[in-house]
């Protein structure tokens, strides 16, 4: 049995939009983390190589060094998995589904909050270096060897990016609040007509019946209904005439119909 399809409707162009700043997005996270991964080797070595001039142990200088790898391999997994979640939203926006659009706004916020927080950050660790008391100094100075140990683009790149980050959130929250995107994500599905389909083609005899006569043989006794007069009996022809009901007067046989009266010559 199938029902006819009708055609989807047409994405509007916010849904289109948002959507594809979604995967561009999740191309970035993918490319940022993939770049992060590569930077890492280079910045761990320029770290090395300036640490040995403070008074800094070596088990403290591996313990910085542990501690970079460790944050960026975080930082790659993070990105990818962001970025898939920004596909699984964009795709479910180009399907029309309204769920999406209520996820995306939660994940909006949350990027939103990240991006904020990460720009904050390196504003801060340019302004404002980070200052720990007389028996940390030796972790304070590897620390700040940190962000000089990575490469001169590396922190306006990043800086960028919150930046794009925080607008590319917003433009997408604020194209799923416009009223073409909100028809196409709350339409409903077409219902299936109510009521079986006939098959396709001609209709086979006694379709639309039951397969079998009721089960066992007519109902008789004093009790049982008699049938109609003049119907068949369902399960064939009756075995002999059928009776009148009862309290039904006789019906008188038929007389013979008059004749001609015969001449006296020819009575007997």
């Amino acid at each position: 049995m199938s029902y006819p399809h009708e055609a989807p409707p047409r994405r509007p162009g916010a849904v289109v939009s948002a959507a594809a700043l979604l995967l561009l997005m999740a191309v970035g996270a993918v490319a940022y983390a993939v770049t992060n991964l590569l930077v890492t080797a280079g910045t761990v070595d320029r770290f090395r190589e300036a640490a040995r001039a403070t008074d800094a142990g070596a088990g403290e200088i591996d313990g910085v060094a542990s501690l970079l790898r460790a944050s960026t391999v975080l930082s790659a997994v993070l990105g990818v998995l962001v970025a898939l979640l920004l596909v699984g939203l964009a795709l479910g926006l180009l399907a029309g589904r309204a769920g999406a659009r209520v996820a995306t706004w939660v994940v909006a916020g949350l990027g939103l909050f990240c991006g904020c927080c990460g720009l904050a950050v390196l504003v801060g660790q340019r302004t404002a270096p980070l200052r720990l008391g007389a028996d940390d100094r030796v972790t304070a100075d590897l620390l700040a060897l940190v962000g000089d140990a990575y490469p001169g683009w590396w922190i306006p790149v990043n800086a960028a990016l919150s930046v794009a980050q925080i607008l590319g959130y917003l433009v997408v929250a604020a194209l799923l609040t416009l009223p073409s995107a909100g028809a196409f994500l709350h339409r409903r599905a077409p219902r299936p007509p109510a009521g079986p389909t006939p098959p396709a083609g001609p209709v086979p005899a006694g379709y639309g019946r039951p397969p079998f006569p009721p089960a066992g043989p007519p109902a008789s006794g004093p009790g049982a209904p008699a049938p109609a007069y003049g119907h068949p009996s369902p399960w064939g022809p009756p075995a002999g005439p059928v009776p009148p009901p009862p309290g039904t007067p006789p019906i008188p046989p038929p007389s013979a119909p008059p004749g001609p009266t015969p001449s006296p010559e020819d009575r007997p």
